[in-house]
């Protein structure tokens, strides 16, 4: 598969998973002729048809209302929420019908069925289309919620995704898809999902992050360490529910110091639940206060002051210096 880009790879894995499984279909609005606003399903129903790949109408509750559906009768549904911020729509047939009919129906039907939705900030669109709403669904007990950071683990979380037998919401960093190449391995393998990744080793603070936020952090962790000669542990989360716990809590217990950074609005966000957890389990570990650094609790802005309400870098090496200086 070589170096390619994260639209590329789950356009790679959505094909190979259709292929080894005929249970696999995907649905949404524009992915059929169109291949999705991101391409995402490009050249999908050319090779399996409209019967596995179907263009619905613009109705995101029918979408994954008719997901809960065929997951119930045996089928392994994709369904595609073509912007995240649309998913208002479909909160009662994610939150009240996915999550709750295994433990609904005392285990006589499950929903193996995966959301996609691209999510998240810094291209600049209109309202309603970046804003980072995990946070609904970390509420939501029965949803398995997934954010891939990389197109190595946008492969590898998607295939255990429509491979899982209950549903899980697959959120895509917009500015991701495209951001940058990495080397992905054309065989199958599967990234076990509620495991965090470790992407750097550290022992004065832990960082801990996920999603769009990600390859910025990595970035801000490099120039932080060089100017103040200090060794940063970085955490991807790349799973909000189920939470990796003891990844967390055994970090911050070596390193005594932790910040969280999310695109998300800061108040409610899953930041307070690590945030929770670490005083709940790590606390007389720590050395100074939890900073977590998040964008403002306001809906999301115009585009002309989008790239000073998002997390940015002077916000998060801010962050750093204060716990780092406590």
């Amino acid at each position: 598969m070589s170096a390619v880009t994260m639209i590329e790879a789950i356009n790679f894995t959505l094909k190979k998973e259709m292929e080894r499984d005929s249970k696999v279909i995907c649905l949404g609005e524009d992915i059929g002729k169109n291949g999705g606003v991101f391409r995402a399903t490009d050249g999908l129903q050319a090779l399996f048809g409209e019967d596995r790949v179907v263009d619905t109408p613009i109705a995101e509750s029918a979408i994954v209302g008719a997901a809960v559906g065929m997951a119930a009768r045996g089928l392994r549904p994709v369904a595609e929420i073509q912007f995240f911020g649309f998913i208002y729509e479909a909160m009662d047939q994610m939150a009240a019908q996915a999550a709750r009919l295994r433990f609904r129906s005392g285990g006589r039907f499950g929903a193996p069925m995966v959301v996609r939705a691209p999510y998240g900030g810094g291209v600049k669109t209109p309202e309603l289309h970046s804003d980072s709403l995990e946070a609904l669904f970390l509420h939501s007990p029965g949803l398995k919620v997934v954010m891939p950071s990389s197109p190595y683990d946008a492969k590898g979380l998607l295939a255990a995704a429509i491979r899982e037998n209950d549903p899980v919401l697959f959120l895509e960093p917009m500015k991701l898809y495209r951001a940058f190449k990495q080397e992905v391995p054309e065989e199958d393998y599967l990234i076990e999902i509620g495991k965090a990744n470790v992407l750097k080793p550290g022992e004065d603070v832990t960082v801990i992050t996920w999603g769009p936020a990600v390859p910025l952090v990595s970035k801000v962790v490099e120039q932080v360490e060089q100017a103040a000669d200090v060794s940063i542990e970085v955490i991807d989360l790349r799973t909000i529910s189920p939470l990796d716990e003891e990844t967390i809590i055994e970090s911050v217990q070596k390193t005594g110091r932790a910040v969280i950074v999310h695109e998300a609005v800061k108040t409610g966000g899953v930041g307070a639940e690590v945030s929770a957890l670490i005083n709940e389990k790590a606390l007389f570990h720590l050395s100074a206060p939890i900073i977590r650094v998040a964008s403002f609790d306001t809906p999301y802005p115009v585009p002309s002051v989008e790239d000073d309400w998002l997390p940015n870098a002077s916000r998060i090496a801010q962050g750093l210096k204060e716990v780092l200086t406590h």
